[in-house]
C-alpha cells in the first residue's frame, strides 16, 4: 500500500531554462497546474540533455516569439537529442517592475533584467533616465537577488510569478512597449504520446536541392486542406547552403494529414515527425 501511495503522488518532473518565478516557470504552471516539481536549467542545452538522460519527465522550452521570431538553436536542440513536441504553450509576456517590500519608485537608483525584457521595456525605462540599466543574465534571476542579497534601491523586471514566490512588491504592471508580445513554448518528451484527438503536427523535412522542390510540398499542404501555420528553415550543417524545413501544420480530421504524408514521401529527402498534439490556445 505504502508503494502504490507513493507513486500514485508522485508529481511530474519538469526541466525548465531559468529559475522559478521565471517566464518557463509561468508557462508550466499555466499547462501543468501546479502539479509538477521543476528542475532549473542554466541553458537549453542543459534542459535538452537532462530530457534525453531520463532526469525528468518532460520539459518547457521557448521556441518563438512575436517579437524576437525563432530561437533556431531550440530547433537543432529538438533534433540532437530526438526530443518529442507533445504539447504547446502560447504566454503573454507581461514585464512587471518589482523591488524589495518597503521600497518605492523614488528610492529606486538601478534597474536589472535580461537584456530582452530591458529592451521591450524602453519606452517605460526612458522615463526615468537617471537609473542605471543592468544587463543579467535571467528575469527571475533578478527577482531572486534582490531577496537574496538584501538589495535597496534596485528593481527588477519579470514575470508577475517571479513576484509571487520572491514575495517582491510590484510597483508597475506590464510595463512592456508592445502589449501583444507572446511566446510560444514547447512541451517536449523522450516518446512520442498517443493521442486520439490530435490536429496539430509539427515536423521536419528536406528536399532535394533542385529548383521547385519545396515548392511541390507546399502546394500538396494546401492541396489537401492543410493550414501551415508556420514554416522555419534551418541550415543543414554539412551541406553548406542547404536546408531543412520546420513547419507546423493544423488540419480538421486526421485523415487530411495522412493522405498529405502519402503525397508527399517520395518527394522528401528526410522526413521527421517531431510531434503530434493538440493545438494550443493562443
Amino acid at each position: 500500500m505504502g508503494l502504490f501511495f507513493c507513486a500514485k503522488h508522485m508529481k511530474t518532473k519538469v526541466a525548465i531554462q531559468g529559475v522559478k518565478g521565471s517566464y518557463h516557470h509561468e508557462a508550466t504552471d499555466n499547462y501543468l497546474k501546479n502539479e509538477f516539481e521543476l528542475l532549473e536549467c542554466d541553458t537549453f542545452k542543459q534542459l535538452a540533455k537532462a530530457l534525453a538522460k531520463g532526469k525528468v519527465d518532460k520539459a518547457v522550452m521557448a521556441i518563438e516569439n512575436t517579437i524576437a521570431g525563432a530561437i533556431l538553436p531550440n530547433y537543432a536542440l529538438i533534433t540532437k537529442y530526438g526530443l518529442k513536441v507533445v504539447g504547446e504553450i502560447y504566454l503573454s509576456i507581461q514585464h512587471q517592475l518589482m523591488v524589495k517590500k518597503g521600497q518605492n519608485l523614488e528610492d529606486i537608483t538601478e534597474v536589472r533584467s535580461h537584456q530582452m525584457a530591458l529592451l521591450q521595456c524602453d519606452k517605460y525605462l526612458e522615463k526615468f533616465p537617471n537609473w542605471k540599466v543592468v544587463n543579467d543574465v535571467d528575469t527571475a534571476l533578478t527577482a531572486k537577488d534582490i531577496v537574496d542579497q538584501d538589495l535597496n534601491h534596485v528593481a527588477a523586471i519579470a514575470s508577475r510569478k517571479a513576484a509571487e514566490v520572491y514575495g517582491l512588491d510590484i510597483l508597475a504592471s506590464s510595463i512592456q512597449t508592445y502589449q501583444d508580445n507572446f511566446t510560444r513554448f514547447f512541451v517536449l518528451q523522450r516518446e512520442h504520446n498517443d493521442y486520439e484527438d490530435f490536429n496539430k503536427v509539427s515536423m521536419r523535412f528536406s528536399v532535394p536541392h533542385k529548383s521547385g522542390a519545396l515548392v511541390d510540398v507546399l502546394n500538396q499542404i494546401a492541396e489537401c486542406g492543410i493550414n501551415m501555420d508556420k514554416i522555419q528553415s534551418v541550415p543543414i550543417i554539412d551541406k553548406p547552403w542547404e536546408y531543412s524545413f520546420h513547419i507546423d501544420i493544423t488540419f480538421e480530421n486526421k485523415e487530411q494529414y495522412y493522405t498529405l504524408l502519402g503525397k508527399i514521401a517520395r518527394k522528401l529527402t528526410d522526413l521527421e515527425i517531431l510531434g503530434e498534439y493538440k493545438k494550443g490556445k493562443e
